[in-house]
């Protein structure tokens, strides 16, 4: 190991000698106040940003010796400003004052200040300084724009359908499993590794930033990954801005909803920053008796020190009730999908309802040694904690007829992460350099208890045609020891990893074309396995410029992904997954950088993947399966096409097969999805109005379930949604119909001798109200 580690940190600190042209400036009006949200873009080229809440604005790597700086924002009258690059270190631009238009000046409306449904920038949990065009990398950000206008509020709430391929196969109720190029994404938080085999819990996007969508391995900048990709949950920080926000919101199914949002100075220096964001939600389902309720509160704080060194603490308390497996219906195999009421109840009215409990901690550290190098260091911890049942069926008879059970479904997962990695910046020889390193280690352990069972009808069955809702046996489950010491103390799965790795983005050309080399070496220890698995996982990209406007990106790349299980015999299923990608494709920019499209194709080959266990449906068994290749097209496109006009349009085309050509469950062979957003002219009388309109079309859907395989006999999907707007300075008015057609829609699986599937609610509404103080 110390021949590995050694060169790394000797690259590390070698690099820090040197340094890059930067440019750093600030935006205000004739008062002299910061104006945030300007579009700042250098003249001629691609290159764009935004002015943050302090009017400040950089831009790195800058290879030209002069440009032509444009400011333009909605309200004020465009600026222009031409600069020469100092030949070294930082160029120090003169604040640029904008002027209002004070013949528009009275009709501006917030929603005009900014592309309201395109970031060009990565967060910082990703670790990467490069411009989200310009990566070898599908990336595909949610904004929280997008997020107000679908009145999304967990991420079970119709979000997957934002980015091509992504589509959620199941309503857990409390957990999301979402797939992606014919995968299950591991759930990221904040850049950290958080999933586990049944969690965590659904994010509530009250806390949540932004949320990326990684396609195809991404080892090299966070621990060992999923090679189909992974979801980042980037939850809100502390920010200078004053903060203070309301809304209530009421829906169909008894749905009602409170949040506040808060934060800002909490010192007259600014040192000390706060935000506090809080959550009360209840609700039915379109079944009916299924009341839940659901909290949360996340506090955080920052301290900077200096402007150069900042500590951030964030604790999130998730509290939430959930029935899990009610929404299972169950039919005879020749009755046929959706052959009972889209609101048939499976379960008796007293079915008991399971408590969950997540608490997360995030600490990071923020070091500026300059303007070209940074430090960064992020601790954090998990613990989800489950009390409650799950359900299913014993037997289906032909008439109708079902013996049903519930069982305990108790769970506990704790999770303790670390991050250390440098980010930096330097030219060599005419070529630029990026660069990043560092350190990841994960300690992740996994209790399950659903070892005991209860028959529900031991008498007389449940008839699915006739049903009769009685009171269900009590259970009398055993939960006198904690769940750790049960089962003789060992838990469902552990592992630690530890992970060391290096990136080199090399800029050749004045930047027209980007080399990126990786590297990463991961030391991963699985309970149950007496050697640890040491492995090294390359990666090499390329993106080149074809015009400023149209990019090439090619990529090959590893992962390295541990996973754990029992087979039927109660042998410890541990081996990891190995996995290999490549891809590439095209992004373009149109419109001045308002609009943004990606086309790519790739080619996923992975190994011994943990499924299902087809000779056990109605247990958690697991066995191995072969070599699967995933291999597909998509496209994703958003931003502005006209003025107010804000467009997410994608499509993929998906297969997973194993090497025998057998189709492999979990995926939609053809996915497209689109949202189009209209904003009324700040000028008309329909000032402050927007309206939207959305759909979601799958052909071709495999199920998710163990014997799906080599079937396609679900129908297609196709979902209608729109809404309508009104807002001003302080008010805004959301009004959101799901499901406008009224279909019948539903997953499900087909396990021979009978049917299972959940259905969606019908039309349904939702109403909010929202205050900016």
């Amino acid at each position: 190991m110390k021949q590995i580690i050694l060169p790394v940190l000797l690259l590390i600190c070698s690099m820090a000698l040197a340094q890059n042209t930067s440019v750093q400036g600030k935006v205000t009006d004739t008062d002299n106040n910061p104006l945030p949200y300007v579009t700042v873009r250098i003249a001629n080229t691609d290159t764009g940003t935004t002015t943050d809440e302090n009017g400040a604005y950089s831009f790195r790597n800058i290879s030209k010796n002069t440009v032509t700086l444009v400011f333009s924002s909605i309200g004020m009258k465009t600026a222009k400003k031409t600069i020469t690059l100092s030949e070294t270190g930082i160029t120090r631009v003169p604040p640029v004052v904008m002027t209002e238009q004070q013949e528009l000046l009275d009709e501006v409306i917030v929603e005009g200040h900014k592309d309201k449904y395109l970031e060009r920038e990565p967060s910082q949990s990703l670790r990467l300084q490069t411009e989200l065009v310009k990566l070898p990398q599908n990336i595909q950000v949610i904004s929280d724009d997008l997020l107000k206008d679908q009145q999304v509020t967990s991420i079970m709430d119709g979000l997957t359908r934002n980015v091509s391929g992504v589509t959620m196969l199941e309503h857990w109720g409390h957990f999301a499993r979402i797939n992606m190029r014919g995968f299950r994404l591991p759930a990221f938080r904040n850049g950290i590794n958080v999933q586990d085999s049944w969690g965590p819990l659904s994010e509530d996007m009250n806390t949540v930033e932004r949320v990326e969508f990684v396609k195809g391995p991404a080892g090299f900048m966070m621990a060992a990954g999923e090679p189909g990709g992974f979801y980042n949950v980037v939850t809100k920080k502390p920010t200078e801005e004053f903060i203070a926000r309301a809304s209530i919101s009421a829906g169909s199914f008894d749905f009602y909803r409170g949040t506040v949002d808060l934060g800002g100075k909490l010192s007259e220096n600014g040192k000390l920053l706060g935000r506090f964001n809080a959550m009360y939600q209840t609700s039915d389902s379109h079944r009916g008796n299924e009341d839940v309720t659901r909290y949360g509160i996340a506090p955080s704080l920052t301290y900077r020190f200096s402007d150069k060194t900042s500590i951030t603490t964030e604790m999130n308390l998730q509290q939430a009730e959930s029935y899990i497996g009610s929404a299972y219906v169950f039919a005879p195999a020749d009755a046929g999908y959706a052959s009972l009421d889209r609101d048939f109840k499976f379960t008796n009215d007293d079915y008991p309802v399971t408590d969950i409990q997540e608490v997360t901690f995030f600490t990071n550290l923020d070091h500026e040694f300059s303007e070209n190098w940074s430090l960064h260091g992020q601790l954090a911890y998990l613990r989800y904690d489950q009390v409650g049942n799950s359900t299913w069926l014993s037997s289906m008879a032909e008439n109708g007829d079902a013996v049903r059970y519930t069982s305990k479904w108790d769970a506990l997962s704790i999770g303790k992460y670390a991050q250390l990695y440098v980010n930096g910046q330097f030219n060599t020889f005419g070529l630029s350099h990026k660069v990043m390193g560092g350190f990841d280690y994960s300690d992740k352990s996994y209790w399950a208890d659903w070892n005991e069972l209860s028959i529900v009808d031991t008498a007389t069955p449940f008839n699915i045609y006739n049903p009769v809702y009685g009171e269900s046996p009590a259970t009398n489950f055993d939960r006198s020891l904690p769940i750790q010491e049960r089962n003789g103390g060992t838990p469902y799965g552990a592992s630690i990893l530890r992970s060391y790795y290096a990136q080199d983005e090399i800029g050749l050309f004045d930047e027209r074309i980007r080399l990126t080399l990786a590297g990463r070496y991961s030391n991963l220890y699985t309970q149950g396995k007496a050697e640890t698995d040491d492995v090294v996982t390359p990666r090499i990209g390329i993106s080149a410029d074809i015009i400023p406007s149209l990019t090439f990106y090619a990529l090959y790349d590893q992962s390295f992904l541990p996973q754990s299980g029992i087979s039927a015999s109660g042998e410890a299923l541990n081996d990891p997954v190995n996995g290999k990608d490549l891809e590439g494709g095209l992004k373009g920019s149109f419109f001045d950088g308002r609009l943004r499209t990606s086309l790519g194709v790739y080619k996923i080959n992975k190994d011994k993947i943990l499924v299902g266990d087809p000779a056990y449906p109605n247990d958690n068994f697991s066995i191995y399966s072969g070599e699967i290749e995933s291999k597909g097209i998509e496209f994703d496109l958003q931003g502005e096409i006209a003025t107010g006009l804000n467009l997410i349009l994608n499509y993929a085309n998906t297969n997973v097969k194993d090497k025998s050509g057998t189709l492999q469950a979990g995926h939609s062979k053809h996915v497209t999805n689109g949202w189009l957003n209209y904003g009324f002219d700040p000028l008309g009388k329909l000032k402050g109005f927007g309206i939207s309109l959305g759909y979601q079309y799958q052909v071709d859907r495999s199920t998710w379930a163990w014997a799906a395989d080599n079937q396609s006999d679900l129908p297609d999907y196709f979902r209608l949604d729109g809404a309508l707007s009104w807002q001003n300075p302080h008010f805004r008015v959301q009004f959101n119909i799901n499901n406008i057609l009224d279909e019948y829609l539903y997953a499900g699986a087909n396990y021979g001798s009978y049917l299972y599937w959940q259905s969606e609610p019908g039309i349904n509404g939702r109403l909010t109200i929202a205050y900016t103080f």
